[in-house]
């Protein structure tokens, strides 16, 4: 059985590797990700993140075990993907900026013929933020490819007052929920 991705996210690899997963493929589905209006954040990332399993599982072998994850930011029950360019990021700060939102991570594992997709939830508080320091933070080009216009990994740590729930989460792949998962699929994890 191998591993596969469904990912092209360094971070994503990273926080596997992190778990002792460091034999793993990358299989990047391209999927269309519209969603029907009005499902929530939590429906819409466990949809997303399904849709590019079995897209994934299209391309693989039949005893591979696919991984498939999809993020996003929520403000207020409304979602927050990536910015489409600067002026869409600084939106997005300036809405965040002194508030609290909500980081959703869809996970969908398949293979063996069965399929188990969950979701994570991160309460993430940042501090309030002048114009000046929301321009600073996109110059350093680190929003652009980030739902929610920011990176807590990186720089964008600087911005976060402080969470409620699981960080990696908030990178993009809720490694706790992930565990469980994979224990399900047959797959031994290093015991800490």
């Amino acid at each position: 059985m191998s591993i596969i991705l469904a990912s092209n996210s360094p971070r994503r690899r990273e926080l596997l590797a992190q778990i002792g997963i460091r034999d793993f493929q990358i299989l990047s589905p391209d999927v269309d990700e519209t969603v029907e209006p009005g499902l929530s954040p939590a429906r819409m990332v466990e949809t997303l993140s399904l849709r590019k399993a079995r897209a994934a599982a299209g391309r693989a072998g039949a005893d591979d075990l696919i991984l498939a994850a999809d993020t996003v930011v929520a403000l207020d029950g409304r979602v927050l993907g990536k910015p489409q360019d600067e002026g869409d990021a600084f939106a997005m700060l300036s809405a965040l900026s002194g508030r609290e939102h909500c980081v959703y991570t869809g996970v969908t594992v398949l293979g063996g013929g069965q399929a188990a997709t969950e979701h994570e939830e991160t309460a993430v508080a940042f501090r309030a933020l002048s114009p000046e320091e929301i321009r600073d933070y996109i110059a350093t080009g680190e929003p652009m490819d980030k739902a929610g216009a920011y990176g807590i990994q990186g720089v964008g740590a600087l911005l976060v007052q402080g969470i409620r729930g699981d960080y990696c989460n908030v990178v993009g792949l809720p490694l706790f929920r992930l565990g469980r998962m994979l224990s399900g699929f047959g797959v031994k994890l290093p015991r800490p």
